[in-house]
């Protein structure tokens, strides 16, 4: 018999899909970890950076939700900047960016990042291809100083195919649940696959160094694809389980003593 070919053998080899009751299971434990890493980030001052790219649809603000479901909005916080301002425009170019990058104690994650310059920018025309190439050129000597200043920077581009890209944005237009999700640039951007293609391959080439690398994850399973950038950020941000008393509660004095006005209280209608 011939050699299967590289595409049928990864598609034999392809897990089924993740059920919910294993990914909650397999999500708890991760996020019992998540809770320690954040223990030791206050405990230690650590500063952490981590950053989402992909195209539309790949899954990026799912995987941040499973991310920071559990964990304090004061520890790890979340950044989507929307377009830039007439006068942030005028700034240097990651200057909007630099203000939110974390102090110690705290894990920052961007939602886009500087990178939409070397992205949706250069594709539909924000900026100039100089202007992209010369993004390009400084990055990592921007990322070098974050790093040297004693920033853990991670940064992870989330991959989906088209036919499954076509399939989520189907469903944001048709979900009134997700139609928030749907931009005008989504649309704008759904027919320019190869140029964006092309322009994550000008990223990777220029951006990828050995103090900030890239990391890829494959996303058609979304559920998946949430356990394995858990598991992999947790995996490299070295932490340890903060020492902690046995908390007991305390004994509840009697109750009853205090008695509440007739106040005309203004209750929530029971509808469910």
């Amino acid at each position: 018999m011939g050699k299967k070919s590289k595409s049928s053998a990864s598609a034999a080899e392809k897990p089924k899909k993740l059920g919910n009751k294993e990914y909650e299971e397999q999500l708890k434990k991760l996020t019992v970890e998540l809770v320690k890493l954040q223990q030791w980030v206050v405990h230690k001052g650590l500063k952490v950076c981590i950053i989402f790219e992909g195209r539309d649809g790949a899954g990026k603000g799912g995987t941040i939700k499973a991310i920071t479901e559990r964990v304090s909005p004061r520890v790890f916080r979340t950044v989507a900047l929307p377009a830039p301002t007439e006068r942030e425009k005028s700034q240097l170019y990651v200057q909007r960016y630099i203000s939110h990058l974390p102090a110690a104690g705290e894990v920052v994650i961007f939602d886009r990042s500087w990178y939409n310059r070397a992205g949706v920018e250069r594709v539909m025309g924000f900026c100039t291809e100089e202007q992209a190439d010369k993004f390009l050129a400084v990055t990592p000597l921007f990322e070098r100083m974050m790093t040297e200043s004693g920033i853990i920077l991670l940064k992870y581009w989330l991959e989906v195919t088209p036919e499954e890209q076509a399939r989520r944005l189907e469903d944001r237009i048709n979900d009134g649940r997700k139609i928030w999700k749907l931009s005008p640039m989504d649309v704008k951007s759904f027919t320019r696959w190869d140029e964006y293609t092309r322009a994550r391959d000008l990223m990777f080439a220029s951006t990828d160094t050995p103090w900030a690398p890239w990391f890829v994850a494959h996303s058609e399973d979304k559920k998946r694809v949430r356990l394995n950038i858990i598991d992999h950020l947790l995996q490299h941000i070295p932490y340890k389980e903060v020492p902690r008393e046995k908390v007991e509660l305390p004994k509840r004095g009697k109750i009853g003593r205090y008695k509440s006005p007739d106040y005309p209280y203004r209750y929530v209608e029971d509808v469910y």
